[in-house]
């Protein structure tokens, strides 16, 4: 679980490919517009399910914002929401804040049904290319208890600097430091709507 979303907000393009094996299927990743806010909240509350079981809560924000908080969460100057689409369906999303030279990454969530392809993985990738320039750090923070969030982060080159007391919640605070080669030789920053293709990790 983690909380803290230009470019012109497009829609989803169709997908790549067109295929009945959902291996064979490019992930498309773009911005998420106010058109798709209803099927983004869908898509948080399933992904996030599985969080407030493990935690025995079922109010965290993910669950409990509403379509109206969300849609005026994605209209914020320093908020960027990026879905990840395959065909038109909308089967992953996060959000960026942006402060300064700092962004912090939250909520960010997979369909259930489409854990295990690694779009986690492309998410995390495709986020360089709407990052400003002047970012130079990255923050997430998940449940201390998240096992599988905490190891997907660390992969990706997030180390863990402290834990903080969230109600009943320990959170873990991770930061990747971006250079200048990592942030943006790594990331096709000409096309912020590219198709990436599935990799291993999800969630």
């Amino acid at each position: 679980m983690s909380d803290a979303s230009g470019t012109d907000a497009t829609g989803p393009a169709e997908a790549t490919t067109e295929s009945t094996d959902q291996s064979d299927l490019t992930t498309r990743v773009a911005l998420v517009d106010d058109a798709h806010a209803g099927e983004l909240l869908t898509l948080r509350r399933a992904a996030f399910v599985s969080e407030a079981q493990l935690y025995d809560d079922p109010h965290i924000p993910p669950l409990t914002q509403t379509l109206h908080e969300l849609r005026d969460d994605m209209a914020r100057d320093d908020v960027v929401t990026v879905g990840a689409w395959e065909g038109h369906r909308l089967v992953g999303s996060l959000r960026l804040e942006i402060e300064g030279g700092k962004a912090t990454l939250g909520r960010l969530a997979v369909a259930p049904d489409q854990e295990g392809r690694g779009i986690g993985t492309s998410l995390m990738f495709a986020i360089l290319n709407y990052l400003p320039e002047q970012v130079t750090e990255i923050w997430a923070f998940t449940g201390k208890d998240s096992k599988k969030n905490l190891a997907m982060y660390t992969k990706h080159g997030y180390e863990e600097q402290y834990d903080r007391a969230a109600g009943k919640l320990t959170l873990t605070y991770l930061r990747r430091v971006l250079g200048e080669v990592d942030a943006r030789g790594g990331a096709s920053h000409g096309d912020p709507a590219a198709s990436v293709p599935a990799g291993d990790d999800a969630r």
